[in-house]
């Protein structure tokens, strides 16, 4: 009987180290941070603009439409994103509000960013 809960004394603990040390890995792991700043739509002409920007594991390549100093679409050409892909929906609200200045997609900050930031690349060409 001894030997059955020192043997399950064990396996516990060592459950305990796996899941800690797995805890501590993921904790470790820095998304690394994208700046991404506002655009000047009054100084960008009518036309098709093209950006990509990537950090870490995600990129993305996106297409802006500008007429009349308003972003009038946003295409998504290419998004890597692991886990992100929700995050393609923030191009409404930035054709919306006409401002990469809008809140991230919770779960998926990273890749709004690097959307943002594609977006922000594009238009300052």
């Amino acid at each position: 009987m001894k030997r059955v809960f020192k043997i399950l004394a064990i396996v516990f603990l060592m459950f305990i180290i796996v899941i800690a040390a797995t805890f501590f890995t993921i904790k470790s792991l820095k998304l690394p941070d994208v700046d991404v700043g506002d655009v000047d739509l009054r100084n960008i002409n009518d036309g098709s603009y093209r950006g990509e920007y990537s950090a870490g594991p995600v990129k993305a390549v996106v297409k802006v439409q500008v007429k009349d100093n308003r972003i009038i679409d946003i295409m998504i050409e290419q998004h890597q994103n692991g886990l992100g892909k929700k995050a393609e929906k923030i191009i409404d609200e930035i054709i919306s509000k006409q401002t990469l200045n809008v809140d991230v997609i919770s779960g998926a900050t990273l890749s709004s960013n690097v959307i943002r930031k594609a977006i922000e690349e594009a238009l300052n060409k």
